[in-house]
């Protein structure tokens, strides 16, 4: 790629986000023209892409085939599974998750956009708001994503008229008073002509915002983590044992919230043991200060008995730390969550195992509507539920840290993953 190094690269910050929208409303379609006007993808994949395009009859070069990778979803035209998809500008780094629209496939879109800052929400300029705009406006408001833009697509299907886009946008906006979601902003768009997407649009000269990938280069994510609150899941003990470095004993891991600085009064938890932080490692060199999300080396003062699945805190900060825990699950397994039923836990760097206590209600993904006479719960409910663990978890809610607030649970048996928590 033109443009900048590949040291830079390295450094650049990285923006993770995930598209959502009804089927047929051009997801894929747009992550294509992105990737396409950005110059992101090499000459020979539009070739092949142009010349699947003209073997389907089809008019134009259909960049959705760009994502669209699996078979049964080039038959069908639609996203079923997580696509994801790489590319870079020289002013920021981007993974982005290509989630399904269809409702039996919510656990998709879960998974893809739990590590998200920001949401594409795509509305059919011809349909407007329907029920799984809804929907994802919802899910993006469990999840916490910091940021959604909503994108009003196909917008040359209705003669670019300013009228429609101020009356989609005005009925989002009254559904999305009852949700968390602080950062909203809207585009007018046409993925399949790139109307604002990488290029300001001459056919909506009425609409002053930028264009969706000037957007995505400047939209501000640094102060999107806690910043607040110091969280350090250990995750590997290094004890080299070498003659160079004899009684070095390191805690390794990622930074989940705060900042830490040489010098800090730590505490560890569960145990609650005290001590201070006495140099703060990264590849053979000693930093100033760490924040999250860097992965770091800690040392401290004391010899503490510490192991992976402890976290680290400030000395007069006390998270939760509880074995009985509430929590919203998506639930992702094709068997049902099993009331009083044992599972495998993984909370940060934390193994455990859990039984289901209580089932308390079944959240309508549609309506945000608390049912509590149906305690089933299957494939892709989302239910409040209480559990307890074989050990203390030391937690935050998710709400307030997503990093230290979010879980899964693990069948035993098949070792496959079937809920995705967030803890109230």
């Amino acid at each position: 790629m033109e443009g900048f190094s590949s040291t830079g690269y390295l450094d650049m910050e990285l923006l993770r986000f995930t598209t959502a929208g009804s089927v047929d409303d051009g997801k894929s379609t747009l992550i294509g023209r992105l990737l396409y006007d950005s110059k992101s993808i090499f000459d020979d994949q539009y070739d092949a892409v142009k010349a699947s395009s003209e073997k389907r009859g089809e008019e134009y070069v259909n960049l959705a085939l760009l994502t669209d990778g699996l078979r049964a979803e080039r038959e069908q035209g639609i996203t079923i599974d997580v696509a994801y998809r790489y590319f870079a500008t020289p002013k920021r780094k981007f993974i982005i998750a290509d989630t399904p629209g269809h409702i039996q496939y919510t656990r998709n879109m879960v998974t893809g956009a739990s590590t998200a800052n920001l949401a594409i929400i795509l509305i059919d300029a011809r349909n407007g708001v329907v029920e799984q705009t809804c929907r994802h406006a919802i899910i993006a408001s469990l999840l916490r994503i910091p940021h959604v833009v909503v994108c009003i697509n196909k917008m040359d299907l209705v003669d670019y008229r300013e009228e429609v886009f101020l009356q989609i946008k005005g009925a989002f906006e009254q559904f999305a008073v009852q949700l968390d979601l602080p950062d909203v902003r809207f585009l007018p768009i046409s993925a399949l002509h790139g109307d604002n997407v990488v290029e300001p649009s001459t056919n909506m000269d009425w609409f002053e915002g930028t264009p969706l990938l000037s957007l995505l280069e400047s939209i501000e994510i640094s102060s999107d983590l806690n910043h607040a609150d110091t969280r350090f899941p250990v995750q590997y003990v290094i004890r080299p044992q070498s003659t160079e470095h004899h009684d070095y004993r390191g805690y390794a891991g990622r930074i989940a919230g705060g900042t830490f600085v040489p010098g800090s009064a730590v505490k560890v938890l569960p145990s609650g043991q005290t001590s201070t932080i006495k140099s703060i490692d990264f590849y053979g060199d000693s930093l100033e200060e760490a924040y999250p999300p860097m992965s770091v080396t800690f040392t401290l003062e004391d010899d503490i008995d510490i192991s992976r699945g402890d976290m680290i805190v400030g000395e007069n900060e006390t998270p939760n730390v509880s074995q009985d825990v509430e929590l919203m699950v998506c639930w992702l397994s094709e068997k049902p969550l099993a009331l009083n039923g044992k599972y495998a836990l993984r909370h940060t760097t934390k193994d455990v195992r859990c039984v289901i206590k209580e089932i308390r209600y079944k959240l309508n993904i549609s309506t945000l509507e608390k049912r509590y006479d149906d305690k089933s719960v299957n494939m892709n409910d989302i239910a409040c539920i209480t559990l307890r663990v074989t050990k203390p978890l030391v937690f935050d809610s998710y709400h307030r840290n997503r990093a230290t607030g979010s879980l899964i649970l693990i069948d035993e048996g098949t070792h496959n993953t079937v809920g995705a928590g967030m803890i109230l």
